[in-house]
């Protein structure tokens, strides 16, 4: 569906992506994660055909974006970071406003605002001003006019800045029932934001591409955690008879425990060698409290590819 190769884009002296490429599969949910600055927003303009690439290419549904910009901007539905729009229109005046803009044909027009707006949960909401509204609703209009005309990629630039808790989840699953029928690439810094509705995360840092892996490879246990009670030899000795184990780390006691991570070989689970790491301890009469698989979270894996 999208299919981007050396990705550059230069400010005079300054750049701001440098030879970013990467390749999204239709009906993906792709998280752009990154760094106020990193280089997100400008990625999606070029993605989009408002921002000129310096280098490289980008190729959506097989057309070539410099050739075919208006047929593959037919296909995207757009929220920018700062969600323009007319403040002094009504919710409803705007979106029809913006389906005249994306062609939507006028026999099918009503409908598909009235759609929109009962998505977005703005019913309540239609016939007034947008100066009024709170930044919150402001953000469900972007979001509304993005989808007015069912584009086959939806391009969200900061989709949850300014909404509540509640409004926070209504987007999420709004998110993802689009998914269902459109790719979609959000741009965010709020990581808990990625860890909640994207299939795949790819992390900017500094304009360069410093990681792109599917969510369930990247908060994959890698290591185990056990909590024993014995002397530090026995331990050593038991977990000496388990072949799997590349690495054995001492992590912090209490006053009573002893505690370890174990990392192992790039074929084996975790999981899988956790028996025989308990029967080699317990062979070695070594009492063990807690064996369980090191939980990952997109935190620590952002922190390490940041400081890359």
């Amino acid at each position: 569906m999208i299919s981007v190769s050396g990705l550059t884009r230069t400010y005079g002296d300054f750049t701001a992506v440098d030879g970013i490429s990467f390749r999204i599969k239709p009906g993906e949910i792709v998280g752009l994660l990154g760094h106020n600055g990193a280089g997100k927003t400008t990625i999606m303009k070029m993605l989009t055909g408002f921002l000129e690439p310096t280098g490289g290419t980008i190729e959506i549904d097989g057309l070539d974006l410099g050739r075919g910009r208006e047929a593959i901007q037919r296909k995207i539905g757009y929220l920018p970071e700062n969600c323009p729009v007319y403040p002094e229109m009504t919710v409803i005046d705007y979106l029809d406003y913006a389906a005249t803009l994306h062609d939507v044909p006028q026999c099918e027009r009503l409908a598909r605002v009235r759609e929109a707006i009962a998505k977005t949960e703005l019913t309540a909401k239609a016939t007034q001003p947008i100066t009024t509204l709170s930044r919150g609703y402001r953000q469900r209009v972007g979001v509304a006019q993005a989808l007015l005309h069912q584009p086959d990629i939806l391009i969200l630039d900061e989709p949850t800045n300014g909404l509540d808790p509640s409004q926070v989840q209504h987007m999420r699953d709004l998110i993802k029932e689009a998914a269902r029928h459109a790719t979609v690439i959000i741009s965010t810094h709020i990581l808990q934001e990625v860890q909640a509705i994207c299939d795949r995360v790819i992390i900017i840092q500094g304009g360069k591409k410093a990681l792109d892996a599917r969510m369930e490879e990247l908060c994959a246990a890698h290591r185990l955690l056990i909590t024993v009670k014995a002397a530090p030899g026995k331990v050593k000795k038991a977990l000496k008879k388990v072949a799997a184990i590349r690495s054995v780390e001492r992590l912090e006691d209490d006053a009573e425990y002893q505690r370890y991570a174990l990392a192992f070989n790039d074929r084996e689970k975790p999981l899988e060698s956790a028996p025989g790491v308990a029967s080699a301890l317990l062979k070695q009469e070594c009492l063990l409290y807690a064996l369980q698989p090191e939980q990952r979270s997109l935190e620590s894996v952002f922190i390490e590819a940041s400081a890359q």
